[in-house]
């Protein structure tokens, strides 16, 4: 909003929090990115499966707590643990592969993940706030305050650029929002 309010005190503000939920948003974006989902540890040995492979009956009734073997990775994986196709390796509490974040979102980097998503819808909701503002403000309706000098070409184009960036703003924050909920 600078340009339209040229001497307002709030620019710097709004400048300096729109900036630090941006760095927040980095900085949560790279611990989920960089940190370990919960990948069960492939074993030292090689596990003889000769028994799960020649038919014999297993056993019919499986509970929730017990540990189970990957067909895939061939590794002994705890409950609630699922193998990515991606990453080619079994995570704990497995929620999806994301790519956003090149990684798969699990029991170790979750947190980052929501936090990062949280960063996001409001660095969404805040620049949708600030477009909202600078349009619909006193200097903003003014057909001065739209372009130095009043050239009309230039008030097209910022209206065009002030639109684009709402409903950018205004669609990719009610997906993330969406994906933000379903996360917690």
């Amino acid at each position: 909003p600078a340009p339209l309010l040229p001497r307002s005190p709030w620019c710097p503000f709004h400048a300096a929090a729109f900036n630090l939920i941006v760095l927040l948003l980095l900085a949560c974006h790279a611990r989920a990115v960089l940190a370990d989902p919960g990948v069960v540890p492939l074993p030292d040995t090689a596990i003889d499966f000769s028994d799960l492979r020649s038919g014999a009956p297993r056993k019919p009734e499986r509970s929730q707590e017990d540990w189970t073997v990957c067909d895939r990775c061939e590794a002994y994986r705890p409950p609630r643990a699922h193998h990515c196709r991606i990453c080619h390796r079994c995570v704990r509490r497995m929620d999806h592969h994301c790519p956003w974040i090149n990684n798969c979102v699990g029991e170790l980097n979750q947190k980052y993940f929501i936090q990062f998503l949280f960063y996001a819808g409001l660095a969404s909701l805040y620049a949708a706030g600030l477009v909202l503002a600078a349009w619909l403000g006193p200097a903003g309706r003014s057909p001065a305050g739209m372009a130095a000098g009043g050239d009309v070409a230039n008030n097209r184009v910022q209206m065009a650029h002030c639109i684009i960036l709402l409903l950018e703003s205004l669609f990719f924050g009610a997906f993330v929002t969406v994906v933000f909920y379903d996360q917690v």
